[in-house]
């Protein structure tokens, strides 16, 4: 996969890959005529689709099915691994960009799936009726996961866009959704109508997930909690270490610790 401006380290196969990038490494934009599944055993993956972003710490996975262009963007030193899905078992799972919460298991089976012995030489292969099984048993579990809070949708009204790009540049803006729209020429009322109508969400909803995401590339980039905190909008830590806890699933200490 060619990544720009940093050097990284590739192996690939027919049903898989691992990717090994420097913080800040960007793949360019691509689609993959079968669906797959995108891991990081180290660092935070975010995945960049049509359909928005999702930040993929550790405990997530993300699934871009097939045809759907997207990019790779690597936050911290990652490790990022892939699985291909034949299209027996990409049909189910949705047709749309999403985000899974991974079990113990899950984990492990993804981490079987790109080891080494995949590319190694040396190290025993599975035969193929052994990774069929292992796909089969990722899916099952994935079945048993709930969709996680980690996908941002992007905007395509003018009106969200422009307010949508205003938090992107400054997520620290804790400004009003009624002055927000004040300075693009909407009402609030209106605003507040097309974040719910095309986005599924409340403004303060999106603007909380949008926090998060960029809470988690700045811990992967090694800041602090409170310094964090701040830059994304809390006014103290303990709002903020509420809000992380309650969408990622872990503290933000934990999740930063982690990442080590």
């Amino acid at each position: 996969m060619p990544v720009g401006r940093q050097a990284s380290t590739s192996h690939l196969w027919p049903s898989g890959g691992v990717h090994l990038w420097p913080s800040g490494a960007t793949s360019t934009a691509h689609s993959h005529p079968r669906g797959h599944l995108v891991y990081a055993a180290r660092g935070v993956l975010s995945v960049h689709t049509e359909r928005g972003t999702s930040v993929v710490p550790a405990n997530r996975l993300a699934w871009v099915p097939a045809g759907s262009s997207h990019y790779h963007r690597a936050h911290g030193d990652t490790d990022m691994r892939i699985v291909f899905l034949p299209a027996s078992l990409a049909r189910l799972l949705p047709d749309r960009p999403v985000v899974y919460l991974v079990s113990d298991l899950a984990r492990e089976v993804l981490l079987v799936l790109t080891g080494p012995h995949n590319y190694e030489r040396s190290g025993r292969a599975y035969d193929r009726g052994a990774r069929a099984r292992l796909r089969r048993v990722l899916i099952d579990e994935l079945h048993e996961a709930h969709e996680q809070p980690l996908q941002l949708p992007e905007p395509r009204d003018d009106r969200l866009r422009a307010v949508a790009q205003m938090l992107y540049e400054h997520p620290e803006d804790s400004t009003p959704l009624a002055d927000l729209g004040k300075r693009i020429g909407a009402s609030a009322r209106t605003l507040s109508r097309l974040f719910h109508d095309e986005l599924g969400m409340t403004f303060y909803e999106w603007r909380t997930l949008l926090r998060i995401s960029h809470a988690l590339v700045l811990l992967a980039d090694g800041h602090d909690t409170t310094r964090v905190a701040h830059a994304c909008g809390w006014a103290n830590p303990s709002g903020f270490i509420a809000a992380f806890t309650d969408i990622v699933g872990t503290t933000p200490g934990r999740h930063r610790a982690g990442l080590r």
